[in-house]
């Protein structure tokens, strides 16, 4: 391992590889940890995305709040949480870190954190493209300590950057003024947020050191947040280049040295191929990454009743080893991103999901191209109104937004619940208003004794999906057929239906979710000719065989998880 990490700094640092091969032994050297980790993901792992101020209180500071949401209700049904960026921070609700090792005081502490860690697996976030402009490391900068000299990434304004890719409509160069005069640096996200130098292999060190004091602190999982952006060379797109590979092994280099059990996620919004890349050869980059298409395509597929576009993208996916898996999410703190379905619908279709969003009570983000015109890059709505007119009856909406989520749930990978999804949120304005973004309409924070209350009222909307999200992620953990490791089929029944086939050792789970609003009938061969009936696992019933096949009824947004065995006894 030592020896390939030798090479990866050779290539990215020819004149000064020794040093940095010499201080990251050092590193690995001083490293300790003691927690117990596991080494694998099955069926009962889930995932839970939530801010570190998700929950508010009178009596303690919030990250006590969610340890005891999370004890209350989802212990017994999601182990993983995600604690989006939990540092003091400038903007961009945490992702402008001002100071990577501490613990926001707002929140709570390093005591909190460790807490949590003892209950449920984590996932931090290392936000390694940028840091914030109040960050000691930029001001260090502005006054010309030589130290941070070339931390960030200094550019004349009046070279062509039109190859660049952007992932926002904003300035890629903003100027500041420093002890050495105006210099314009490279803001990939805003101008509170500088993008660092890997060309200077001090700022690798660094974020080296600070990956393993994350992991010392607890994190079984790493999301390396906008990592496809990286490193830059002016005459390039700068995304996706060799070198930010590079990178992302040289961090799975150290982790399989001293964690071997810390997985790699890398965050990188954009269409599926690229997207893959960064599981590199299956073994050397990221272990996991999330399904991006999943959340603009599952909403086109209902939206459309028809899921030929969905079955055409989903029919050819699957990891590429034995290591690695896809996060399957329908919603996050960000929006729902269009450009990983570009290429599977066409763009007058990503029109109309825009335009859908709007007449829901959406908002639309943008994004410059290359060619200097702007095109819609994210939804931001909240999932559970995405998927319904105000004029549909509640229950129809209910059973839409279950039947979407018990699709990814059925996918070959690891759900990944966003917690508003899961607590039923819907859009709110009041925190677009209060901040200016767009993203804030999916952000709301709560009052713990508040969303306590709403989650115990039997008639309350959020009841509601909570209760049927637990109900189907009791299911699913007891179910051996949906280990991520496990392979998938795509059925092609009908238009208005898709129908997954998970394969498991001793057993099948056939997945079938009617995603219009049409009573749909089906009839459905059965392989195993030793068996007279299967299992309805939603409903808790035996459905009989005719002949080998089963004669099935749908509702309009009814979906069953039907498993039956892969072998009896004659």
């Amino acid at each position: 391992m030592f020896e390939e990490l030798k090479e990866r700094l050779q290539f990215l640092y020819p004149k000064d590889w020794e040093y940095l091969y010499k201080e990251i032994q050092k590193i690995v050297k001083d490293f300790k940890t003691n927690k117990k980790r596991e080494k694998e993901l099955s069926e009962k792992d889930i995932f839970l995305i939530t801010y570190g101020d998700q929950f508010h209180g009178k009596e303690e500071k919030p990250l006590k709040y969610l340890k005891k949401f999370c004890d209350e209700f989802v212990k017994n049904h999601i182990n993983i949480i995600h604690i989006l960026p939990f540092f003091p921070y400038s903007s961009d609700d945490g992702f402008s870190v001002i100071d990577y090792r501490r613990v926001n005081p707002e929140l709570g502490d390093w005591e909190d954190i460790e807490n949590l860690s003892r209950d449920y697996r984590l996932m931090f976030d290392l936000v390694c493209n940028h840091v914030s402009s109040q960050s000691e490391w930029f001001k260090k900068y502005l006054e010309g300590d030589l130290e941070y000299k070339d931390y960030f990434i200094e550019v004349d304004p009046n070279l062509d950057l039109s190859l660049v890719v952007r992932p926002r409509a904003l300035p890629l160069l903003t100027p500041f003024e420093t002890e050495g005069g105006k210099k314009y640096l490279w803001t990939t996200f805003s101008n509170d947020q500088i993008d660092l130098n890997y060309k200077n292999p001090k700022v690798l060190i660094e974020m080296i050191k600070i990956l393993l004091f994350y992991v010392e602190k607890g994190a079984d999982f790493i999301r390396l947040d906008a990592i496809a952006y990286l490193w830059k060379e002016i005459g390039t797109k700068c995304i996706h280049l060799r070198e930010t590979h590079t990178i992302v092994q040289i961090f799975r280099n150290i982790l399989n040295i001293v964690a071997p059990e810390v997985m790699i996620i890398t965050e990188t919004n954009v269409p599926h191929l690229e997207n893959i890349s960064y599981f590199g050869d299956g073994y050397n980059e990221a272990q996991l990454v999330y399904q991006f298409p999943l959340p603009p395509l599952v909403l086109y597929t209902f939206e459309n009743q028809n899921s030929e576009a969905f079955n055409f993208w989903a029919k050819d996916i699957e990891p590429i080893s034995l290591e690695t898996n896809f996060l399957n999410f329908l919603a996050s703190h960000d929006g729902i991103g269009l450009n990983p379905i570009r290429g599977i619908v066409g763009e007058e279709e990503i029109i109309k999901l825009v335009e859908v969003t709007k007449r829901r009570g959406g908002l639309v983000s943008y994004k410059y191209n290359s060619d200097g015109s702007i095109s819609p890059y994210e939804l931001n709505i909240s999932y559970f109104n995405a998927l319904s007119d105000d004029e549909e009856e509640e229950d129809i909406k209910i059973k839409k937004f279950i039947n979407a989520y018990g699709i990814i749930f059925a996918l070959q990978g690891v759900p990944t619940i966003y917690i508003h999804s899961l607590v039923g949120s819907q859009n709110c304005y009041k925190c677009v208003e209060r901040t200016g973004h767009n993203r804030s309409i999916n952000r709301e924070k709560f009052y713990y004794e508040e969303i306590k209350e709403e989650l115990k009222n039997s008639s309350n909307l959020r009841y509601k999906i909570y209760e049927s999200f637990i109900k189907l992620l009791s299911i699913r953990k007891k179910e051996k057929a949906f280990d991520p490791r496990f392979k998938q089929e795509i059925l092609e029944i009908d238009k208005r239906v898709i129908g997954i086939k998970r394969k498991g050792f001793l057993e099948n789970i056939i997945a079938i979710h009617n995603i219009s609003s049409e009573i749909v009938n089906i009839s459905l061969d059965i392989e195993n000719k030793r068996i007279d009936k299967v299992f309805d696992l939603i409903n808790n019933k035996e459905i009989p065989l005719v002949n080998n096949k089963l004669y099935l009824k749908f509702n309009p947004y009814e979906f069953l998880w039907l498993k039956y065995n892969t072998y009896k006894e004659a």
